[in-house]
């Protein structure tokens, strides 16, 4: 899947990078460009196409044995946000994208290589404070909560794998840039605190443990404000 995904996310940054030139430009006709009329205000609405690299912590431990770590795959992905405006300042977001994570042992458990794998839906809502005063700049920040569903758990070496589902916090940072009043480009930057639990059998015998994710999730595409 990785593979998949990491030449359109290279084709995308490519391509944010050739209109990043004109900028400048497109930043002096908006500034100068008059208000929208009574009617043309932006609809409460937005939606963003990312392709958004996921990147975990590679920490974690089994209970049962002292010394043992966790490390778990990187991905990069699709995803699909909705945006609501309360007002032009205040918003809440929700992203919508599936990924995936094999799961390895470090430290004293380093030989148990592909423990197994666990698909993950980890649905996120923030709410954020943009800031409107930049033009077509808008940086904004948020913050909020995930409730990440481990779903398709295949085991490896285990004999048995079960990943619990597990809420968590998150942090948001990022920014959008107005092309026009409808498209943008956005470049976005989250920080989920997950730590869920898991059972397993491994060798016959029943343990326990934390899988340390904590991903970063360091998105970039397009925007579009209906």
């Amino acid at each position: 899947m990785m593979r998949n995904w990491i030449r359109p996310a290279l084709r995308i940054t490519l391509g944010i990078a050739l209109i990043l030139t004109g900028l400048q430009q497109a930043a002096a006709a908006h500034v100068q460009s008059e208000a929208p009329a009574p009617g043309d205000e932006p609809s409460s609405w937005q939606i963003r196409l990312r392709a958004l690299g996921v990147i975990t912590d590679n920490k974690g431990n089994v209970n049962e044995i002292p010394g043992s770590g966790l490390s778990f795959s990187n991905t990069a992905i699709p995803e699909l946000d909705l945006t609501y405006y309360f007002t032009n300042n205040l918003a809440a977001e929700l992203i919508l994208g599936a990924t995936h994570a094999n799961i390895d042992g470090k430290g004293t458990i380093a030989p148990l290589a592909n423990i197994g794998r666990t698909s993950v839906l980890p649905p996120t809502l923030t709410l954020q404070y943009h800031f409107t005063d930049s033009g077509p700049f808008k940086p904004y920040i948020g913050a909020g909560v995930n409730y990440s569903i481990f779903y398709n758990q295949d085991i490896g070496s285990a004999d048995a794998l079960h990943v619990k589902n597990a809420f968590g916090g998150a942090a948001q940072v990022g920014f959008d840039f107005a092309l026009d009043q409808h498209w943008g480009i956005n470049f976005d930057v989250k920080k989920l605190f997950l730590e869920p639990k898991f059972d397993a059998v491994v060798l016959g015998n029943n343990i326990t443990g934390t899988a340390k994710l904590n991903p970063w999730l360091i998105g970039t595409g397009l925007s579009y404000r209906f």
